[in-house]
């Protein structure tokens, strides 16, 4: 297949990510409205920062006043994830692929393209994702501005009820895995029950919400990989 072919077969295979990304991209858009994000500053760092996660914690600290380093470190965690995609999917390139090609896909890598990236038998063409990336990241961007646009115009009522919607999507990522990994289960809980020990005990209470979430993350993350260790050839199976 030629480079052209395999952009055509990659935007094919984009177009129900991009229908997800508009859905789910409205409702972080109202989450931005909430914030005082315009829509163009809104659309733009969807277009420079394909993250749901990443994101909504940006608006959300934004909205409280959260500070460069709060930002800065909470950004680094919930996107880390995405270098690991990246070394995954440069072991799947032919090694002759210019440092540019490698540049433009790490920066449109999500977990839906990587999905669809580093399903690809063979050899990764970097055109098949360019191809998927020319159409979801569109619906992201798109989504995310028409989302504030609509978080001008409705009732509040109606506003505050879409909001709910991200957090949908968020339970909707680590409920299948929680219900086939006991430990996920047990971390995820865990996560819940610390969350709301820590934002109703006084001895937290001078500090911020962003800081309550890196601090949280780093030690319940820690916790886990510490007591329960995954062995190599369960980690290549997942």
């Amino acid at each position: 297949m030629t480079h052209r072919q395999y952009f055509i077969k990659g935007a094919k295979d984009g177009i129900p990510i991009f229908l997800g990304y508009f859905a789910v991209a409205l409702t972080l858009g109202i989450t931005a409205k909430n914030a005082g994000i315009t829509p163009f500053q809104a659309m733009l760092t969807s277009l420079t920062n394909n993250t749901s996660a990443g994101e909504f914690i940006g608006f959300t600290l934004i909205a409280e006043g959260g500070s460069y380093l709060e930002m800065i470190v909470m950004e680094f965690v919930a996107n880390a994830r995405y270098l690991l995609m990246s070394c995954a999917l440069s072991q799947k390139m032919d090694t002759k692929t210019p440092v540019w090609q490698r540049l433009l896909m790490g920066h449109g890598v999500t977990d839906e393209i990587f999905g669809l990236s580093i399903s690809v038998p063979g050899k990764l063409d970097p055109f098949y994702t360019y191809g998927a990336i020319a159409v979801a990241v569109p619906g992201w961007t798109g989504g995310t501005f028409f989302g504030v646009i609509l978080g001008n115009v409705l009732p509040v009522s109606v506003v505050s009820a879409l909001s709910v919607g991200l957090f949908g999507m968020f339970i909707a990522a680590f409920i299948p895995p929680a219900k086939k990994d006991r430990v996920v289960a047990g971390t995820v809980a865990a996560a819940f029950a610390l969350s709301f020990l820590v934002n109703r005990w006084s001895v937290f209470s001078g500090m911020s919400s962003g800081l309550k979430t890196i601090l949280l993350t780093v030690v319940i993350s820690a916790a886990a990989a510490l007591l329960f260790p995954r062995k190599e050839e369960e980690a290549d199976v997942g």
